[in-house]
């Protein structure tokens, strides 16, 4: 036999029940039988994918400046000269990077520990090929925008010198002159 305590909480219960399935039936009627109510439907779901539309470009633009911010502060700290401390800030930086990639939810700070790297390593394009191996997408996206936004360091060759300087032209107009690049070594 039932105890008189638990009866009121099962005529609770059973009563939450009815209701929601009542209210699932009659939502249902009205989602066959009214087209305004289907035009509503409509409308709310696409105000509910603008909205999120809105976010995600606000939230794009936040994460750009961030990056940009980050890039301009270490382009501000700067980078050693002589060819031991970069090594050592090298496998420093790394280290750094793969530590906080570990953590999903510091993807900057991996992205930045790997562009600080990769400005100091003599052929960034080397770099960055091992990188795409080893690193998750979403590290690779912001160190990307990392890349993109720094105009002085170009992937594509060991040389990082000043921008504006096309080096696959350069090189074109020293074998027009008659100069073999190759031989400069």
């Amino acid at each position: 036999m039932e105890s008189s305590a638990t009866r009121p909480a099962v005529i609770a219960v059973a009563a939450v029940a009815t209701g929601l399935l009542a209210y699932a039936v009659y939502f249902d009627y009205r989602r066959r039988s009214s087209a305004e109510f289907r035009r509503e439907l409509r409308r709310n779901d696409r105000r509910q994918a603008r909205s999120a539309k809105e976010q995600a470009l606000i939230d794009a633009e936040a994460q750009k400046q961030a990056i940009y911010l980050a890039v301009d502060e270490a382009k501000a700290e700067g980078f050693p000269d002589n060819s031991e401390e970069k090594e050592a800030y090298f496998l420093e930086q790394v280290q750094i990077g793969e530590t906080l990639a570990a953590d999903p939810s510091k993807a900057l700070e991996a992205a930045l520990g790997f562009y600080k790297a990769l400005k100091v390593y003599p052929t960034p394009g080397d770099l960055i090929n091992i990188y795409d191996k080893t690193v998750s997408k979403p590290i690779l996206d912001i160190l990307a925008e990392m890349i993109a936004y720094d105009g002085v360091l170009k992937i594509g060759t060991n040389y990082t010198g000043p921008p504006g300087v096309d080096m696959a032209a350069l090189m074109r107009e020293m074998e027009e002159m008659g100069v073999n690049p190759a031989d400069m070594d």
